[in-house]
């Protein structure tokens, strides 16, 4: 199976060499020239680790020995070895993504990331080291630090909104420890902070900075077709879950809902659906920053609008970059979608053509929760269901909740949860009671002794660590910054 790009179908590599660059060298995002089909019974009887294997095996076919792959990037750093376990609430089930090792659904994809790529590394005779640069908007930054720390053959440099993420989130980043990690905080929003890795990438000749930095450039955001492939997984096990409780038969559509900035997350639930699974509508949930609610009302893509700060960090994205992938999927149209994406970049806003607005809303349904609703939110599921939520997984809470009431449709909805709670305390604190002012590591202990709910042994003792990486630079150093690793 071979890859391109969404902007050009003309230059193909194989999967191997997709996950290894990361971004196509037109600026595109690689996707498969035809999508796999696999034995959904068989796979939906599978533990999780082998449901990852069958899946990501087909995704990426010339990674070899992705058992073995598998195996290193998951046993023994989840609490569970079911990996992404489910909730029946009683009303929803939520589909609990934050038991990896940083409490972050990013931790499913950024554990077996790393192993992805030294595997194509290897099966490619690659011999120089790798240069994975990330822009996060709290979660992707610590989930590829802990990832690829102290990976042979491979460095990472992560840049974050200053000021734009969780206290703790920043806690979990400036205090990784490794050999071959780097982290800076960028003035600006995230936005800024992933415009300038693209920027980076596009400045690359044969994938190499433009100073002749020996290393190759990669990324382990959701651009990179290796980060993505994982995310389908738990779509599978969420559905498996419920055949085994007896709640649907084999067959039934099941809904999802899912919190989402970058687009990525919901694309693996997209994804799924072509491989298979039965999905049902694919709800899309944002925050007061709605722009993929408007469009997907709409058909009108536009970022000029301003970036809130809210108290859902992860998704303050003003341009989603994994909708390119669905454009290209559902057009089949290159050229289109280099269009759009142009249009984007000059003008910051483009429109989609009738047929495939029309395409998109068969597939998705779309709102948003501002961070009132969500505290609210956050209230009502604790006291009704007794189920702790983060700022997150609130937000596809409610607008879970939107689309019932709107629609009518009352298949079984799974909501995915994120983030733990105690990634964003603060917030979640102040939505159950009237706290007295403290700082956000105390902030979860209280959250602990009200609810009696444990904080994560990850986040516990991190304001204790060292801090290692304090470095701020403007949105134009980012090259400079880069260079000098």
């Amino acid at each position: 199976m071979l890859y391109h790009s969404t902007r050009n179908c003309l230059s193909t590599v194989d999967s191997a060499q997709a996950v290894l660059s990361g971004l196509a060298p037109d600026g595109g995002l690689y996707v498969p020239e035809k999508l796999p089909q696999i034995d959904v019974a068989a796979c939906l009887q599978e533990d999780t680790m082998q449901m990852a294997q069958r899946i990501i095996g087909a995704m990426l076919p010339a990674i070899p020995n992705m058992g073995e792959l598998v195996r290193r990037a998951y046993s023994g750093k989840f609490q569970t070895e079911e990996l992404t376990p489910t909730v029946d609430t009683g009303k929803f089930t939520v589909l609990e993504l934050f038991r990896g090792p940083t409490s972050a659904f990013k931790d499913v994809a950024l554990c077996m990331l790393p192993q992805l790529l030294t595997a194509a590394k290897k099966e490619k005779g690659m011999q120089e080291d790798i240069l994975i640069l990330t822009a996060t908007s709290g979660d992707t930054g610590k989930a590829a630090l802990a990832g690829f720390s102290n990976v042979e053959g491979v460095k990472i440099c992560v840049f974050y909104p200053d000021g734009g993420v969780s206290a703790v989130q920043r806690a979990q980043m400036v205090t990784q420890e490794g050999n071959n990690v780097a982290v800076c905080a960028v003035k600006g929003n995230f936005d800024d902070a992933q415009t300038g890795v693209k920027n980076i990438f596009a400045s690359a000749v044969e994938g190499r900075l433009p100073a002749g930095n020996r290393l190759r450039l990669s990324t382990a955001n959701s651009i990179n077709i290796g980060r993505l492939a994982p995310q389908i997984t738990y779509y599978f096990k969420a559905y498996a879950d419920l055949l085994r409780r007896g709640q649907i038969k084999m067959g039934d559509k099941v809904n999802f809902c899912v919190p989402t900035g970058n687009f990525g997350d919901i694309l693996a639930g997209w994804l799924a659906k072509q491989l298979g699974l039965p999905v049902g509508k694919l709800v899309c949930a944002s925050n007061a920053n709605n722009v993929l609610t408007d469009f997907i009302e709409t058909g009108v893509y536009d970022r000029r609008r301003p970036l809130h700060k809210t108290a859902s960090p992860s998704m303050d994205i003003l341009v989603s970059s994994n909708l390119e992938r669905l454009l290209y999927f559902l057009s089949n149209d290159t050229a289109l979608v280099a269009g759009l994406m142009q249009e984007l970049n000059t003008k910051g806003v483009y429109e989609v053509p009738a047929e495939l607005k029309a395409a998109i809303k068969e597939e998705f349904w779309a709102g948003y929760c501002d961070d009132a609703k969500a505290k609210q939110t956050i209230q009502n599921v604790f006291e009704n269901q007794k189920y702790l939520c983060d700022t997150h997984t609130a937000t596809g809470w409610a607008v879970a909740e939107d689309y019932v009431n709107q629609t009518g449709d009352n298949r079984p909805m799974v909501v995915l949860s994120t983030a733990s709670a105690y990634k964003f305390p603060a917030a979640v604190l102040s939505s159950l009671t009237d706290a007295p002012e403290m700082d956000e590591f105390a902030q979860m202990a209280y959250l602990e002794k009200l609810t009696g709910w444990p904080v994560p042994a990850n986040l516990s003792g991190l304001q204790e660590k060292k801090e290692l990486h304090t470095g701020v630079i403007e949105k134009d150093a980012m090259l400079a910054f880069v260079e000098e690793l």
